[in-house]
């Protein structure tokens, strides 16, 4: 074999094997991508696998509607497990919705889920204390049918840039300073001002000013 053969051979040789460790890299759960951790909070607990978890609260800090979890579960296991409560301390246990709406929120063996977000499951504090604050960190708890408890602790941030699109759904509108100053303005300024000054003027001076003019013909007749 020539030279040029057993370098062309030899190329192709690392192409194929280049391709099959990408290959690798990137299949199943428990593939080499996933082993590059987030930012957020992570932990893992037998077949149960908790990431990019977060606290997310209304993007107004006076707004008093809910906060919602947010993550990404993955179910390593060859059973499918459901999640039967998802828990902030101190603030009791969050009202968790399926993305269908109905049943219970379930991890599929060797699948994901995702909680936040539209199109995803939720989980729901209806009325947070003033201890979930931004920037703070909340101890979470999610149950799982079978792995039990897991427990890690998560950022609370704000549904603001980034978060927005897995922030609350229900965000109450902030009350307007206009929509509050002017019905009282309106109220007291105008209607008053207008009942007891042109309006009553104009009547009083064109009453007398009849009166006088009739007053006048008569004494000429």
């Amino acid at each position: 074999m020539s030279s040029s053969l057993r370098r062309g051979a030899l190329a192709a040789a690392v192409i194929a094997f280049s391709i099959a460790s990408l290959a690798a890299c990137g299949a199943g759960n428990n593939a080499q991508t996933l082993e590059v951790k987030p930012d957020n909070a992570a932990t893992s607990v037998g077949d149960i696998q908790v990431q990019n978890a977060l606290v997310i609260t209304q993007p107004d800090v006076k707004a008093t509607g809910p906060a919602v979890i947010s993550a990404t579960l993955f179910n390593n296991g060859t059973t499918a497990q459901t999640v039967d409560s998802i828990k902030v301390e101190g603030e009791g246990t969050a009202q968790i919705t399926p993305a269908g709406g109905k049943g219970k929120l379930t991890v599929p063996a060797g699948g994901s889920i995702v909680i936040g977000g539209e199109g995803n499951a939720s989980a729901a504090l209806a009325s947070p204390s003033e201890t979930v604050l931004n920037g703070s960190v909340q101890k979470v708890t999610f149950g799982f049918s079978k792995t039990g408890d897991v427990s890690l602790s998560a950022f609370v941030v704000p549904a603001e840039s980034y978060f927005s699109k897995y922030g609350p759904s229900d965000i109450p509108a902030a009350p307007s300073e206009a929509a509050s100053t002017s019905p009282s303005e309106s109220a007291t300024g105008s209607p008053s001002s207008s009942a007891s000054g042109e309006p009553g003027t104009t009547a009083s001076s064109s009453a007398t000013g009849t009166a006088k003019a009739s007053a006048s013909e008569s004494a000429g007749q």
